[in-house]
């Protein structure tokens, strides 16, 4: 059981959770207010969570440097790129708490990195490193967020010049049977090759974020590559999914090439 009591004009919680106690400004010289949040962290315990207090208390800035460490311990190839996208994240975010970053917060940073001339795909790669953070901290034992905020992410496109213009693309798709429809969108929105198309299987393919990668030695040049999927494709990947064989590991574009 908890108490609420006063510090000059300003009413204060105290509470146990598993025997430690908590103390909690609430914030408000109004009692009611303070007697409120008492119940909602009392019932946060009762359903095993951890107090709403420990998660304020968590920065931006603490969850970039799990993400930076993520990548130096896994031994990522990408380094270089994370440690670009959090300096401009820093910028907007570092003094926030995780709690202030909100959908609103993440979309003013969107306007404002597009008023400084940045492309979408720019834009994105720093969003979808924003998401990673988040899910890493969510992740932790104990978590470190107990809310992922929707991050909204840029249309994009990833064309190759010369290729067939949209309205071309849609007559082509249209034409072709149901069965090799999303060989050619996947095809059209990434400019990937035909073999690393084909080839993908599930577990390089995030929906919640929003990715699908290759590994070094996937690709012609060696390298890693990350595709950020726009709404068109996202959408054809996830009802792939949803019709997919339970233990096939291959992303179901294969029998369209037959």
């Amino acid at each position: 059981m908890g108490y609420v009591y006063k510090r000059g004009d300003i009413y204060w919680l105290k509470y146990y959770r598993h025997g430690k106690p908590y103390r909690e400004s609430s914030k408000s010289d109004k009692i009611t207010k303070a007697q409120k949040l008492l119940k909602k962290r009392e019932g946060e315990i009762a359903e095993g969570k951890l107090p709403g207090i420990y998660f304020d208390k968590v920065t931006f800035n603490e969850l970039a440097e799990d993400f930076l460490t993520d990548n130096r311990i896994n031994g990522k190839d990408t380094l270089s790129k994370a440690e670009r996208s959090v300096k401009y994240l820093k910028e907007f975010f570092g003094e926030m708490k995780a709690t202030e970053i909100t959908t609103d917060r993440v979309r003013t940073y969107i306007q404002e990195r597009m008023e400084a001339g940045m492309s979408n795909g720019s834009i994105n790669r720093e969003l979808a490193a924003l998401k990673r953070m988040f899910h890493l901290g969510a992740e932790c034992t104990p978590p470190k967020v107990n809310l992922i905020p929707y991050i909204p992410m840029m249309k994009e496109s990833n064309v190759r010049k010369g290729f067939f213009e949209y309205g071309e693309y849609l007559a082509i798709r249209e034409a072709l049977p149901e069965y090799r429809k999303p060989i050619v969108t996947f095809a059209y929105h990434s400019g990937w090759r035909k073999a690393e198309i084909l080839n993908l299987t599930w577990e390089r393919v995030d929906l919640e974020q929003g990715t699908v990668r290759l590994d070094p030695g996937d690709t012609k040049n060696e390298e890693g590559r990350t595709l950020y999927m726009n709404e068109e494709l996202l959408n054809e990947i996830d009802n792939l999914q949803g019709n997919r064989h339970l233990g096939c590991p291959y992303q179901g574009l294969q029998k369209g090439m037959g």
